[in-house]
């Protein structure tokens, strides 16, 4: 990390520590959750088509390059047909985050992402959480639970969001990233099926595109 990013990491990990013994060092390993210091690898996409769930993964080192294609996907989809994004706590963390890193990158955002001015019911978000919470603001469930609640493969039978890091930079498997953000697109998928009351696609109607 430059120095004077350390400097401000240091400034930001007092603001955030929970425990006497916290200290810069110890929770560097979190800074990667903020998008001020983190780095997107890849964003996994999933569609219903038919009578098909489809998936296509963004991935790789320059995370511009990345950022860009993602957004020629959105924008591309949205001249054909409205559309509407879904994750787990993606109000709060995924899309602010993809939102932001797109900024640092210097580029636009696409309409989808900018919700500035709007009201929360005028944005094009599903969020599962959400979903869940039924207004209870305080009530926070992890998607892993939400998946054996409702019998669904866990997407984090493998590594888990705060083992991609070490993955990433140690391990250098960013297909085994990948994998595990395209579980995840999965499991959000058919969470929010059983939240309908829809048939959740059964892993033969699974198409992923490279």
């Amino acid at each position: 990390m430059p120095e004077h990013f350390r400097v401000l990491w240091n400034h930001k990990a007092n603001h955030i520590k929970n425990l006497p013994d916290d200290t810069a060092r110890s929770l560097y390993p979190r800074a990667g959750i903020y998008a001020e210091f983190g780095k997107i690898i890849c964003i996994s996409t999933g569609f219903f088509h038919q009578d098909c769930f489809r998936i296509k993964s963004f991935y790789g080192d320059d995370e511009k390059i990345m950022l860009e294609d993602f957004k020629t996907m959105l924008e591309r989809m949205n001249s054909t047909q409205p559309y509407l994004l879904a994750a787990h706590n993606g109000k709060e963390f995924d899309f602010p985050y993809i939102s932001r890193r797109m900024l640092v990158n210097g580029i636009m955002l696409p309409d989808v992402f900018d919700n500035s001015g709007k009201k929360p019911w005028e944005t094009s978000f599903i969020d599962t959480m959400e979903m869940w919470k039924f207004g209870d603001y305080k009530h926070y469930t992890s998607l892993a639970l939400l998946a054996a609640l409702f019998d669904i493969p866990s997407p984090k039978e493998d590594i888990d969001g705060s083992q991609v890091a070490i993955v990433y930079y140690e391990s250098n498997d960013l297909k085994r990233i990948v994998r595990y953000c395209q579980k995840d697109v999965i499991t959000v998928a058919r969470l929010y099926c059983k939240f309908k009351g829809l048939p959740a696609p059964a892993d033969g109607q699974i198409v992923i595109i490279e």
